[in-house]
Parts: C-alpha cells; structure tokens; sequence
C-alpha cells in the first residue's frame, strides 16, 4: 500500500508539474518568448541590459514608442511640434490617460519623470542618453516640452526608451523600492506583468487601461534562456514561439533546414579591433593603414564567421546615413596591389626584414574572437609580420583597454540608439577612457560637433559620412564587419518585421489565424 500510494504521489506531482509547463507554452493566445538573460529588474530607469529594456517596453509607454520597423510612433502623444531651430519640441497629449490601476495622470508627469531620472537617488545607468535635453516641462496638462541643447532629429525615438515613459509615481511616492513588487504592476503600457518566477518565466497580461485598442495578444510569456542552443532546441520541438538567439554553428543548418523560421539581420553594431595610437609601432598612420589594407574582410565575414554578416571597411552601419558607406580608395584593389603598397608603408616607417613588425592581438575569451584573430595573424605573415595571441576574460580585457595596456585589441560597438553620433562619439578625447585607442584628431572632433548641431536629416548624415571618412583615414580601428542579429520565429507569428534597431514589440505580434 506505501508502494502505490508513493506512485500515485509521484503521478500527482508530475500532473502538477505538466499544467505548470503547459500553463507557459504556445498557445491559441498566449505567445512564449525567448529572452538571453533572465531580468535584472522591473524598474525602468534602473536598468541598461537588453532583456530587462524589452520587459519595460512591454509595460511603459512614453511620448513615443517604437513600431515593428524600429521607427517612432505616437505613444502617449498623439502628436508633436519642432521650433525652426530645432531645440524646442513640444508633444500634446491623449486626452484621458491613466495608469492600470485608474490613476490618472498629465503632461506634468514628465517633468516629474525627468527629475527623478536624474536623482541621485535614482543612479540611472541611462541618463547619459539624454544628455543632450535641457529641460522636460509643462505648460499646462496637455502638452509636454522638450528643450534640447542642440537639435536632434532623432528625438522621438530617444524619448521612446523605457527610462522616460510615464511611470506610476503615486505607487512609488507611497511603497518605495517595493512597487516593482505588486502584481499585477502598475504600467502605463500594453502589458502588465501578473507573474514572475525567477529563472523560469514572466508573465505579462493585457492592460485595460491602456489607451490604444488591446493588444492583440492576450498573454505573452517571457523565459530567460542562456544557453541559445538550448533555446534553440526548446523552439524548434514547440516550446516558444520566439528564440531571440541562436548558435552561430547552427546557422548553415538552419538556413539549409528551416530558412523559413531563421532571421538573420544586419544590427547596429560594429565589430572591430583597437590600435593603441599612444604608442609605437601603432602610434604611425602608415603601419595601421599598412595592417588595414592585408585583411581580408570578405574572407573573415563569410567564412570566419559565416552568420551574414557585412564586412566592414568603415566604422558606421550603411543604413544609419542613407545607405552609403564610407570606404578607402584601396578597398576595391586585388591583395596583390594591397599588399605591395602595405610592404612599401611599413618600409617607409621602419619596418622591414632588419626590423620587423612584431606585436600582441590582444582578445577576450570566446571561440569567435580567436578564430578572427588567428586569421589576422595568419594574413599578416605576408608582409613578414609577427602577431601574437594573448586572450583573457571578458573583465580583465577591456579593463586593459581603459588603461591602455595593450597594442591591438578586440573591440567593437553596439548602439544604443540607431543613430550615427553614438557611434562616433566613441572616438574622442572626451569619452576618456572609453575611447580605447586613444584617437585625437580636432578636425573630426569639429565634424561631429557641426553634425550634431545641424537639423537638417540629409546634411547631417552627410556630414556624419565626412566623419566616418576622417576616421578611417586616420584608421585609429579596424573595422571588420557589421554585426547581425540572430532570432528565430515561429510560422504562427504574425507582425514580426526584421529591422536594424531589432525592435520587436509584444504589442505588434499576434498568432495567425490556422
């Protein structure tokens, strides 16, 4: 009798334990996503990782929001205005809005949104995004305005991010830290989380409140997943509808076996290695642009790493200024005619067979950074280069990097925006020690300087291309390819649309119709 009565225990928890799997699988609608990490938290100006921002997505809603494209869109503001100068927006609101639980709120919640973003208290690890805003006030309860330093075109989706959507003060005002705590959330947006089991799953029901029509989704269910192949496993057997990842040895496989189901998709992120301009051999235009000039890009991009990524001449994604790249004149040459002109560079700065080039690729700890820089070295053997492999982890590389104890070292970078100047901000003296190789050119500095202060979309992208081209000239880095974004997606998915800024909003997804 113990023996059956311990079976029908076990057959009872397993019972249990199958609803409690069901209950976060695909269903008639309930969508499951995939998320890299799990979250790092639920208050939206306290968080800067990706999993975390797109929770707070599906819950905030400010001025603006993205739409499937990555673009921005009316949100809390059904629409906006700009001064001739550029430096003064103002945004008017829906009439009638209101928190999930009723409460209901004006445009002078954004001013108070704007101080509390910037408290010490709160210690935002986004507030530097909005360096370049002045002021966030209200002149009555209907319109918002957005004083800038200097003109930004991009300001609407800037305002988008989660750390400047409407948040429930009168919830934090009263329970502090502890608001993240109440189920269901107080949101302004069109999800609100109900529950939350760490390390297994969030899950986000519709807000009633919500001023737009409901989203089209009842239920979306968000798993944090690590391990991609994992993810990538759980997808493929029915178990989430969404993969925001994949292995990139499994991407060939993929593309022969379900190119129906793989994205893979140009990203806001280059990838690229640091000289150190401080000091010799790298100290010397000629020797990077020599070292420049004997890679394969091509090679490295589809072979090396073989995911579809874009090589890289240049340090700005095509698609942030207007589709053209910028690129040296040599770029288009056959190797031969590259590397007789690199060997005829390093000669005029020293270096040849009596004193040949020889330093370390510095790189942290991953399979793809180690196979790049062995084809770097490989490449550079035949201008009778020496390049040693020195790796370590994540941590202590680019704890290097700021204290520029290294002569070339993997570097890259992934916006925050899709937007040129955070890219190119990187490269100036005023980053600090964030500006890797040290680069310092004024006249660069002055381009960049003009293209923010210009309002006009096509001259400022123009004049973000002189810089991009000024910086490549001086080849401070070297560019390799363009980042992708990998993610898989369920045929029973709806409204997915493959962008640069890979923005995907749970609001804009719905489950087809069978």
């Amino acid at each position: 009798m113990r023996i059956l009565a311990l079976f029908g225990f076990v057959l009872l928890l397993a019972g249990c334990s199958g609803r409690a799997d069901t209950d976060s699988m695909p269903g008639p609608d309930q969508i499951v996503r995939l998320s890299d990490s799990e979250i790092k938290g639920l208050d939206p100006q306290k968080i800067s990782d990706l999993s975390s921002l797109r929770i707070a997505a599906d819950q905030f809603e400010g001025l603006t929001r993205l739409d499937a494209t990555g673009n921005a869109e009316p949100g809390l503001a059904q629409d906006w205005s700009m001064s001739d100068d550029g430096l003064r927006w103002t945004f008017r609101l829906r009439e009638g809005l209101q928190f999930s639980d009723g409460t209901a709120f004006d445009a002078r919640l954004f001013s108070k949104i704007w101080d509390r973003l910037h408290a010490p208290e709160t210690a935002s690890p986004t507030k530097a995004l909005f360096e370049n805003i002045t002021s966030v006030t209200a002149e009555d309860g209907t319109s918002v305005v957005v004083t800038l330093k200097a003109p930004a075109p991009s300001l609407t989706i800037l305002l988008a991010h989660p750390a400047m959507a409407a948040l429930p003060l009168h919830r934090i005002d009263q329970a502090g830290d502890k608001w993240t705590s109440e189920r269901p959330m107080v949101v302004s947006g069109p999800y609100q989380l109900s529950t939350w089991q760490l390390n297994d799953h969030a899950r986000m029901t519709r807000n009633p409140q919500w001023h737009d029509e409901p989203a089209p989704t009842a239920t979306i269910i968000w798993k944090p997943m690590d391990d991609s192949l994992s993810g990538m496993r759980l997808f493929l057997s029915g178990g989430a509808d969404i993969a925001a990842d994949y292995p990139d040895s499994r991407h060939k496989w993929l593309m022969d076996n379900h190119p129906d189901l793989a994205h893979s998709v140009p990203y806001l992120g280059s990838y690229y290695f640091a000289f150190n301009t401080r000091k010799a051999p790298f100290d010397d235009v000629r020797v990077r642009t020599a070292l420049s000039m004997a890679i394969e890009r091509k090679w490295i991009a589809e072979k090396v790493i073989g995911i579809g990524n874009s090589p890289a001449w240049n340090l700005l994604p095509p698609e942030l200024t207007g589709g053209i790249s910028a690129k040296p004149i040599w770029a288009d040459w056959d190797r031969e005619r590259r590397l007789t002109t690199a060997q005829q560079l390093l000669d005029e700065a020293g270096y040849g067979p009596g004193n040949p080039l020889s330093f370390e690729i510095r790189f942290n700890s991953s399979a793809e950074h180690r196979r790049v820089s062995v084809a770097l070295a490989a490449m550079w053997k035949d201008l009778n280069v020496e390049a040693n492999l020195f790796n370590s982890e994540a941590a202590l590389h680019f704890a290097a990097l700021r204290q520029h104890d290294f002569a070339l070292a993997r570097s890259g970078w992934i916006a925050d925006l899709p937007i040129a100047e955070n890219f190119l901000t990187v490269h100036q003296p005023a980053n600090g020690a964030g500006n890797y190789s040290g680069y310092d050119n004024p006249v660069y500095d002055t381009l960049v300087a003009q293209a923010m202060t210009t309002a006009d979309p096509d001259k400022r992208n123009s004049i973000m291309r002189q810089a991009d081209e000024t910086l490549i000239a001086d080849m401070p880095i070297l560019p390799l390819y363009f980042y992708v974004t990998r993610s898989l997606v369920s045929k029973r998915i709806e409204g997915w649309q493959d962008n640069i800024s890979n923005v995907h909003p749970s609001r804009t997804l719905r489950i087809s119709v069978q």
